[in-house]
């Protein structure tokens, strides 16, 4: 069963996936903004464009690499991204990301996932937004945290994954920020690092 993550939790990764852990998806998943219309007539939906970023850091806190809808691999290849969906329709995971925790570089000691929500509204009109973890071996989904957080930030540091010898742990982070791409939130997450 899954861990439900509340901000600032920290779990192991190898714990709670057992020794097989080796490549992770994070998922990200959201609902297109419901309008309501006049006496209920007129409504219909607004699209969501929120945006999935791995960031990589190595021991300085420097960022190495990132995977965002603008660069869908890491430039080693151990990290990909599903790709931009603008929209947010659609049941399950809306973009995902892929860590092949083995092969990324020794020099890279934590991971930031973040989102971005590219078409500017704000976190408190966003239904049924989450991120999640999976074990790919098996499908078996680790941890999840509820991004039902409300506020009018455009953007969310969500967690973090730190290598610690040959474990890695997940960190729930959470944390409220602006901007439409990762690129804004930089200074945000280095108390994270």
């Amino acid at each position: 069963m899954a861990i439900s993550l509340q901000k600032g939790q920290q779990i192991s990764l190898a714990k709670e996936a057992g020794p097989s852990l080796g490549k992770v998806r994070m998922g990200l998943g959201w609902d297109a903004i419901k309008k309501k219309g006049f006496l209920g007539f007129g409504g219909g939906q607004v699209a969501v464009d929120l945006d999935a970023n791995a960031l990589l850091f190595d021991a300085g806190g420097n960022l190495v690499d990132a995977v965002w809808f603008r660069q869908l691999q890491s430039k080693d290849g151990s990290i990909r991204h599903s790709g931009d969906n603008r929209t947010g329709a659609g049941d399950g995971d809306d973009e995902t990301i892929e860590v092949d925790l083995a092969r990324l570089p020794a020099n890279v000691v934590t991971v930031i996932f973040s989102v971005n929500n590219y078409t500017g509204q704000d976190f408190s009109q966003i239904e049924n937004a989450y991120c999640r973890l999976v074990n790919l071996q098996g499908e078996k989904e680790i941890a999840r945290y509820n991004l039902s957080a409300q506020g009018g930030h455009s953007a969310m540091i969500l967690a973090s994954l730190k290598r610690q010898g040959n474990d890695w742990t997940m960190t729930a982070i959470g944390a409220t920020s602006r901007g439409r791409t990762y690129n804004d939130n930089l200074p945000d997450m280095r108390p994270f690092l």
